[in-house]
């Protein structure tokens, strides 16, 4: 396949290696600033167009919270199955849904491209539906980054929270900011730390006056995220069950379903 790579920092890079470890071919790669990217640019319409002239059956989009949102704009009208690992702008999915349905394109995005952490999501949503029933125990979140990442909390803490608000209905406020006063029984609490190289860890804790139930998965590298964003460009270009051209948003989800 040849792809198109939009952002083209660390991750970009590693997932470039992972895509041509397994075949594929990046004819395009943008970013701002990388000087060894093919097309340097921030402007969006400059990108779609580099894109469009590139030969590119498939893009990967791993930019910037401040620019994704331009990106998919300009990039949904191209028709191209568009992968997206940048956060940030998952409050406006309707306004993206509606652009690529009117654009007949698919859209896969996810916080997180790693199978191990979509196991972990599984695992934390089945934990906190077990754990809803016994009110002694109280919930909360950490998450650690490395020092470049560019958001907090990260887009990974966001979708586990999320997991464990649906699976403990008593749970019906998230707070990231730090507490000044005494938590209240319906808040959830997710800390964030940035430092040093940590490629990334999430912890959820069930917590009582008896014991402390952990559940943690720690990423040794990045190799894992660009693996799955390549492997998620691969079963969106893929046909259905129907075998039909895939169309509309997607997510790791349909990815697992069909694994």
């Amino acid at each position: 396949m040849n792809i198109a790579m939009v952002g083209f920092g660390k991750m970009g890079h590693m997932i470039a290696q992972a895509a041509e470890l397994r075949g594929h071919k990046i004819v395009c790669s943008v970013d701002p600033f990388a000087r060894d990217a093919s097309l340097v640019t921030g402007d969006a319409a400059s990108m779609a167009e580099g894109v469009k002239n590139s030969g590119a059956e498939g893009v990967i989009e791993f930019s910037h919270p401040a620019s994704v949102f331009s990106n998919i704009q300009a990039l949904i009208p191209l028709g191209l199955p568009l992968v997206v690992g940048t956060t940030g702008w998952h409050d406006r999915i309707d306004e993206v849904s509606a652009a690529v349905e009117r654009g007949g394109g698919s859209l896969l995005y996810s916080s997180n491209f790693s199978i191990g952490v979509n196991l972990f999501y599984r695992i934390v949503s089945e934990a906190s539906r077990l754990m809803a029933e016994f009110e002694q125990y109280d919930v909360a979140l950490f998450e650690s980054h490395h020092n470049q990442k560019a958001d907090s909390p990260s887009g990974t803490a966001l979708e586990l929270a999320k997991r464990v608000m649906d699976g403990v209905p008593r749970k019906t406020r998230l707070v990231t900011d730090a507490f000044v006063r005494k938590p209240e029984a319906d808040e959830l609490h997710l800390s964030s730390v940035r430092v040093g190289s940590v490629p990334g860890t999430h912890t959820v804790w069930f917590d009582s006056a008896a014991d402390t139930i952990e559940l943690t998965h720690t990423a040794r590298n990045r190799e894992g995220f660009a693996l799955g964003a390549v492997r998620a460009l691969e079963w969106l270009q893929g046909p259905d069950q129907s075998g039909a051209t895939k169309k509309g948003i997607f997510t790791m989800k349909d990815v697992f379903n069909d694994i």
